[in-house]
């Protein structure tokens, strides 16, 4: 239950960190990227300046013969091996548009290069600038080709040289490799000091958590932590929401306890005359003033309950309180010999007052104490949802499932020659109710009743 609530709920933490990560990652990404062309365009470069080296050795021998370019007998070495990787040709520009090369180098072997189709409109637009363009050779490698415009002797010539680029795209891709592995190196390290910085700049509000953690287990009642100037000004809006709530709580409980005395005081002195005064009038006026008794008693016992569970901080032992308890009832039902056999962890709280879990165990225990037989045995039992489990068992008649509602009941007795008021049950009923919890009647293995209550448990 723990974890789709938590892939629900948004995390800042993991919000700044794979915000951090991704800029970091991205802006990694595009500089490896970027390095690689620049790398790239910088061989271009190197390349164009050498075959703007060639075409200028090249250009004064050229002559014109019957109105056609003629290249010099010797031109660069490379390029007079077939297929070596260095070309050139020289055309004219043909009547119907475009280039006719005229002439070309020994390494074409008889192959002609294809020059971009604007090519011839580029040079005319600025004849003395170079033209560089990417094109492929006569075994499909890709070549870089760069073409010049000039005049010969009143005719119109266009020069072409080119070489093969495979190897400047390849030391490139070798150059992005190798820088992309560098980056990948500073990427984890980058991750990883992203994910520090952001546990180390989030650690004053685990701090926090911490602590509102620890007041909500009741182990301490305000927040104590010096807390950077970002998260002080949260940390004193809680303190001063804890104070007012305790506020809150203690009038509460002050205005229950004068309300408290404020009624019980005139239905005793109503009781008490009708007791000094017997006939039929003073026998309903006492039956009507009980009523009321327990109608105040639950009400006020809800109410301070209510109050109680809106306090924070509150934690009860639940061995120490079955301990005390088994101890009285002991004494108080020795008569018939009861034993009760009590077992709780020493590390369980009870979430809440202990007078709340007097009144919740000790109206179960008497209960059982008053209809065993001569055993009672109580158990606890931590349910994984912070709650625990507390269960009164006897060995007396039981009762059937028909009546167990009956019990609840304020006030209901299902044997009137029973002492007590018959609010024992009820009683629990009413407080496990007010604490979140529940109860439950059922058959107990030693042959009586068993009493289930669910309350709330403090965390260790």
């Amino acid at each position: 239950m723990k974890l789709p609530g938590a892939i629900a709920r948004p995390s800042l933490a993991r919000r700044l960190a794979i915000l951090a990560v991704g800029w970091s990652l991205a802006a990694l990404l595009i500089t490896a990227i970027m390095l690689g062309l620049l790398f790239q365009q910088a061989a271009l470069r190197r390349m164009d300046a050498t075959l703007a080296e060639l075409i200028d050795q090249q250009l004064p021998e050229t002559t014109i013969v019957d109105g056609e370019p003629v290249a010099p007998p010797l031109t660069d070495l490379q390029a007079l091996r077939a297929f070596s990787g260095r070309y050139w040709q020289i055309g004219v520009p043909a009547p119907a548009g475009g280039i006719r090369f005229a002439s070309r180098s020994y390494s074409l072997f008889g192959y002609t290069l294809r020059p971009p189709p604007d090519l011839l409109r580029k040079l005319r637009a600025n004849p003395s600038k170079p033209i560089p363009f990417d094109t492929r050779g006569p075994q499909g490698e890709a070549v870089r080709g760069l073409a010049r415009y000039a005049v010969i002797q009143g005719v119109p010539v266009v020069f072409i040289f080119a070489e093969d680029r495979t190897s400047i795209d390849r030391d490139a891709l070798n150059f992005v490799v190798r820088t992309s592995s560098g980056f990948i190196l500073l990427a984890a390290l980058l991750v990883g000091a992203i994910i520090l910085q952001v546990r180390i700049g989030l650690r004053p509000l685990f701090a926090l958590r911490r602590e509102v953690a620890e007041v909500r287990r009741g182990k301490a009642d305000r927040l104590a932590g010096a807390y950077p100037s970002e998260v002080a000004p949260l940390a004193e809006e809680l303190n001063a929401l804890l104070e007012h709530n305790q506020e809150v709580v203690e009038r509460q409980r002050t205005h229950v306890g004068n309300l408290a005395h404020a009624l019980k005081t005139p239905i005793s002195v109503i009781m008490t005359e009708a007791e000094q005064q017997p006939g039929p009038l003073a026998e309903v006026v006492a039956r009507q003033a009980e009523a009321m008794r327990r109608q105040v008693d639950h009400h006020l016992r809800r109410a301070r309950a209510a109050a109680r569970t809106q306090g924070l901080g509150e934690r009860t032992s639940v061995a120490e309180v079955l301990d005390e308890l088994a101890r009285t009832l002991e004494r108080i039902f020795r008569d018939k010999d009861v034993r009760i056999d009590w077992d709780a962890d020493e590390e369980l709280c009870f979430l809440g007052e202990r007078q709340d879990l007097l009144e919740i165990a000790g109206n179960a225990m008497e209960n059982a104490g008053k209809w065993c037989r001569s055993r009672v045995r109580v158990r606890t039992e931590e349910l994984g949802d912070s709650r625990f489990l507390l269960t009164v068992e006897d060995d007396g008649p039981g009762l059937p499932p028909e009546r167990r509602e009956e019990v609840i009941r304020r006030g209901a007795r299902l044997d009137e020659n029973a002492p007590g008021s018959g609010l024992g049950l009820s009683i629990v009923d009413e407080l496990a109710r007010a604490y979140g919890g529940s109860l439950e009647l059922a058959d107990s293995p030693l042959g009586g009743l068993k009493v289930a209550v669910r309350l709330p448990q403090a965390e260790a």
